[in-house]
Parts: structure tokens; C-alpha cells; sequence
């Protein structure tokens, strides 16, 4: 069921490592026109290359965007419309962790958690949704990556506002799947929330205590990048009258 999307315009953000990156590729893979944004687009310019070596039916468009500059934001969906005529499906990557606690948190690392993980989310999501009604695309599909901290609150301080974030995705993709019911469109929203992922994430969220961030993925098989991007083709492939709300996956040894 991927081919009807084949030579489709899907934007990924935070597309430079781990996630993004591996639902970059799979897209790519299944010839979709992928339009990869990240801060820095070095990595993005390499895996468009490996994509092309590899002879994947798809292209991967690298472009620099801060997520937390509504501004830049805008102007990527312009750019968007006016060299691909716009998105017709939109995958909600980029997410960031700070060690920022509740009682003793910084207020800028709690903010710059609510600029990527709710704000950046809910403007592309905006910015989607008209793009593709402007064009009357009326199979669209918004996918948020969301997280199992969504869903239960972490015993530790340093996720709790985090998890905070996330728990707003999820009620955020619930919200917009009753507003394109309400609006008498076919477009889909859906969350995919992991668990534990094998990815840089740890390390960023960790960043001042390597060891710790290591402990994370050696305590058991994690999930892989991978997985969540077969997560993702499998959500775009079910048929036109499905309904994927929330896809929750976790490491069989995960716990919690």
C-alpha cells in the first residue's frame, strides 16, 4: 500500500540522526520525495547521497531550519510550496530531553522543551494541514513521534517535564484527529509512541555524564531506529478508511 504515495512529498523533522534519519530513508526508499530539516544538514546532505548511491527510487531534500524560530518554520513550508507544491505528509521527529526537574529546573531548558516538542510540533502540523487543503489533498497524514513518556510519568525527576511535553502530544494528536473529523476531511493523524530507542537521544539528554547515557541501552535490547521507521510505513500503509490513532511500542524487556 506505500506505492499510492510514491512521488509524494513528505517533510521529516529532525532528520539528521536516529529516528529521523531511518524514517528518512525508508520513505526515500518507498519513492517519496522527503524533505529532511534539521538545525545542522550536514548528515542529511550524506544520507541523500547514500540514498542516491544506493539507488532508492526516492530523493531526500536536505534544509537548515531551526525548529524553535516560527519564522524559519514558515518560511520552509513556503519554500516547500513553491519548489514541491507542498506536503502531503507530515512526520513530527524532532523531541529533545533536558535534565531539568520540576522543583529545581531552569525555566530556558523547560522552554526550549516546550518550543521543540509541543510548539514546533503543533506549527508544522498547522502549516500541513493547509498546505494540503489549499491543494484539496484529502489523504494526507500527520504522524507525531511521540514517546511511552506520553502515556506514564517516569520515576525520575530529570523526565518528569519532558514526559510533561509529551503527554501534551498525545492529547495534541487526539485533539487534531476531532478537528479533521470536525472539518469533513480524510486526512489522518497518528502518534507512534517507543519506548526505550537505541539512538543519540540518551546521549544529548545525558550529556554531561556519558557513562550514564551508555547504561541506558546496555540494560537490555533496545529498540532500533529502524523499527520505528517500519512503525511509520506501516501506519502510512493501512487502507484510506483506517484509523491508526496510537501505536505504543516498547523493548519486550522493557519494564516500565
Amino acid at each position: 500500500m506505500m506505492e499510492r504515495w510514491k512521488g509524494r512529498v513528505a517533510l521529516v523533522t529532525g532528520t539528521s540522526v536516529g529516528i529521523g534519519a531511518a524514517v528518512a530513508r525508508a520513505l526515500v526508499q518507498h519513492g517519496m520525495k522527503v524533505v529532511g530539516c534539521a538545525r545542522n544538514v550536514d548528515k542529511i546532505e550524506k544520507l541523500a547521497a547514500e540514498c542516491q548511491s544506493a539507488g532508492y527510487s526516492g530523493t531526500l531534500i536536505p534544509y537548515k531550519c531551526d525548529l524553535c524560530n516560527e519564522e524559519e518554520i514558515l518560511s520552509m513550508f513556503s519554500a516547500i510550496k513553491t519548489l514541491h507544491q507542498g506536503v502531503d505528509v507530515c512526520i513530527n521527529n524532532a523531541g529533545l530531553a533536558h535534565n531539568e526537574p520540576l522543583l529545581s529546573g531552569r525555566t530556558d531548558g523547560w522552554r526550549n522543551m516546550i518550543d521543540v516538542n509541543i510548539l514546533a510540533l503543533a506549527i508544522c502540523t498547522r502549516e500541513a494541514y493547509q498546505s494540503m487543503k489549499e491543494r484539496h489533498v484529502d489523504d494526507g497524514h500527520i504522524i507525531n513521534i511521540n514517546s511511552m513518556g506520553g502515556h506514564r510519568m517516569v520515576p525520575s525527576a530529570d523526565e518528569h517535564f519532558y514526559c510533561a511535553t509529551k503527554y501534551a502530544v498525545t492529547a495534541m494528536t487526539e485533539g487534531l484527529r476531532q478537528e479533521l473529523r470536525e472539518a469533513k476531511t480524510h486526512i489522518r493523524a497518528t502518534c507512534i509512541s517507543p519506548g526505550i530507542v537505541e539512538t543519540e537521544f540518551a546521549f544529548r539528554h545525558h550529556n554531561s555524564d556519558p557513562e550514564r547515557a551508555a547504561a541506558v541501552y546496555e540494560s537490555i535490547k533496545c529498540l532500533k531506529a529502524e523499527d520505528i521507521a517500519s512503525a511509520v510505513t506501516y501506519v502510512l500503509s493501512a487502507p484510506a478508511h483506517v484509523q491508526i490513532g496510537d501505536v505504543q511500542m516498547r523493548p519486550v524487556e522493557q519494564v516500565s
